[in-house]
């Protein structure tokens, strides 16, 4: 059993500890013992969490002890520099079911708890030879040092943990590519309007077989368009990875176990890439030179060039045509600002038309075409739940509420391949080809409920014996006086 400290002591028994300025006993280091690595992730995983190990980063060593009985565990000294970073680490340590000491040089002592508020003492020092001497109210224990542990060699050690939450934030990116699909990435990213920083990585040969190294495209994209991550997440040859600090990226969909931005041990001028699947990390020592992507874009030739034209056959190459689709969507509805409504329900819209409040009344227009009406509203389409709901892409350009349009292009780029026209409003609905509708057809909401007999007629026939019935007449002969 340990002795307890009381107040305004000053004489203890371990060699180099003392109190400090609150009276709580304390040496010039800390230690942690921790019975597994398991342990020790869990413990570097709290800590970073809530903090950054840059302030102990110094004067911290991780190494693998073992007692006399055989077993092995983590110990991880610091400098302990006050009884506040002190109290810090105990806690999660705790949590970690780890124990904290304090002292200097081979001995240690239990750190306070809320039995010790001011700390422990021994009642008398054990003579032993090995490299640390814990004192503890459940044990006392000798430990030889086996090895040390790196820490950055543990963190690109331990395999990433798939987390399908991780990266869906907006951020910077990076895009490694495999040598044959960098090029079209390239104008995928040009004809999408996406900056981005382009360059070829290098590293050694990854087997003794290969004689060139390995080379893939590196693209840094500060600003990823949310549609695009699904895209470059499926497709095989491209890796997209979100940058969490200076020189680190991690794989889209995984996250390391311990938080890497809190672990300054990686140099901002080289680069460290994160994989899942249980890949190697790929560490660059410099990052690569990158250059803009728009430096690529396809460049055409005036007359004088110099250049002479190629002789013979001419070569027609043919066009490259890709189908539009559109699948269902599992995102979140956003700028639901028109609906589709089919010519079957016209009674029903007719009906719910003088229902309607002022403010939709004002805002809100329809055009009526062969293949039914479509409602436009600026304010939101929540005042006419009928119909199948539509979203802007773009102006002019609505698509169907929970779908997507696959392949992932720009809306701008879909604009001009729809052959932008600016006197049309196009929809886009599953199973049907686009539909354009003229401007000049949308006409203001109260003008249709006005003519809504020429769209939606009443079928008068079961009321029309009601309406020729001629109105009954009360004639009195003498009326009173």
């Amino acid at each position: 059993m340990l002795d307890r400290v009381a107040m305004h002591q000053s004489r203890l028994r371990l060699p180099g500890l003392g109190t400090d300025g609150k009276g709580v006993a304390l040496g010039s280091r800390g230690l942690v013992l921790l019975a597994s690595l398991e342990r020790l992730v869990a413990f570097l995983s709290l800590y970073t969490s809530c903090q950054s190990l840059a302030d102990v980063l110094a004067t911290l060593r991780i190494e693998v002890v073992k007692s006399k009985m055989g077993t092995r565990e983590v110990v991880l000294s610091f400098a302990a520099e006050g009884s506040e970073r002190m109290d810090r680490i105990a806690e999660m340590a705790r949590v970690a079911l780890g124990y904290t000491f304090t002292g200097s040089s081979r001995h240690f002592v239990q750190y306070r708890d809320i039995q010790a508020p001011f700390g422990y003492d021994v009642p008398e020092v054990m003579a032993a030879d090995g490299d640390y001497v814990l004192y503890h109210n459940s044990f006392s224990q000798v430990y030889h040092r086996e090895r040390d542990l790196d820490l950055r060699g543990l963190l690109l050690r331990l395999h990433l943990v798939q987390d399908p939450a991780f990266g869906r934030d907006p951020g910077p990116c990076l895009l490694v590519a495999e040598e044959g699909m960098g090029p079209a990435i390239v104008q995928y990213l040009i004809r999408s309007r996406v900056e981005a920083r382009v360059g070829i990585a290098q590293w050694p040969p990854l087997s003794a077989l290969d004689d060139a190294p390995v080379q893939r495209y590196l693209f840094e994209v500060p600003a990823l368009p949310p549609r695009m991550l699904p895209l470059f997440q499926q497709t095989p040859g491209v890796t997209a990875l979100r940058v969490v600090s200076p020189g680190i990226a991690i794989q889209l969909g995984y996250r390391h176990p311990i938080t890497l931005q809190s672990c300054p041990v990686f140099p901002p001028q080289g680069l460290v890439l994160f994989f899942g699947d249980q890949h190697e990390p790929l560490v660059l020592d410099t990052m690569p030179t990158l250059g803009s992507v728009s430096a690529f874009a396809r460049v055409e030739f005036h007359g004088g060039t110099g250049m002479q034209a190629l002789s013979g056959q001419q070569l027609n190459v043919p066009t490259t045509k890709v189908p539009i689709r559109l699948l269902p969507s599992i995102e979140p509805w956003s700028q639901v600002q028109a609906t589709f409504i089919p010519t079957a329900d016209y009674p029903t819209f007719r009906h719910m038309l003088y229902r309607l409040d002022t403010l939709t009344l004002k805002t809100a227009s329809i055009a009526f075409t062969p293949h039914g009406a479509f409602l436009l509203n600026p304010k939101g389409i929540d005042t006419t739940p009928i119909g199948y709901f539509l979203r802007e892409l773009r102006p002019r350009v609505f698509l169907a509420a929970g779908y997507d349009i696959v392949p992932a292009i720009d809306s701008d780029v879909l604009f001009q391949a729809l052959g932008a026209p600016s006197n049309h409003h196009v929809f886009l609905l599953p199973q049907v080809p686009a539909i354009g509708v003229p401007n000049q057809a949308f006409v203001p909401l109260p003008k249709a409920m006005i003519e809504g007999q020429s769209w939606a007629p009443v079928n008068t026939l079961p009321i029309e014996p009601a309406l020729t019935m001629p109105i009954p007449q009360v004639v009195f002969d003498n009326p009173p006086r």
